[in-house]
């Protein structure tokens, strides 16, 4: 079994939606939608718990299971809505990262850091 890649993911998921008439509902505005309800969803898991359960989330296989499953939905729903609008999402990514490195530099946490130390003595 090969490994998925992002395009044929992508491809999947277009399919399914052609195969059953869904494409005129995966508007940009009912894809972001549906990503953030899913989003949501993922969220509600974690909602009540503590950051030491929450980090201990995928030890239950029930919850793991629920985790995952949304996690997917996301992804889902996120490269659709890259499909649709012409997005290539490992380009997006690359480039707002690229944009952090330069927005928030090293040495500027670490000023920070500093001053925030010495403040305090």
């Amino acid at each position: 079994m090969t490994e998925p890649d992002l395009a044929g993911l992508q491809r999947r998921l277009a399919d399914f939606a052609a195969a059953r008439q869904w494409q005129p509902y995966h508007t940009p505005k009912n894809l972001a939608a549906a990503l953030s309800v899913e989003a949501a969803e993922l969220l509600e898991i974690f909602q009540w718990l503590t950051p030491e359960e929450a980090g201990r989330v995928m030890d239950d296989p029930d919850t793991a299971h629920r985790v995952t499953d949304e996690v997917a939905d996301v992804l889902a729903y996120l490269l659709q809505f890259c499909g649709v609008l012409g997005i290539d999402p490992l380009t997006a990514l690359a480039a707002k990262i690229d944009r952090n490195e330069i927005r928030f530099p090293v040495h500027a946490r670490k000023a920070e850091n500093d001053r925030d130390r010495h403040s305090s003595e």
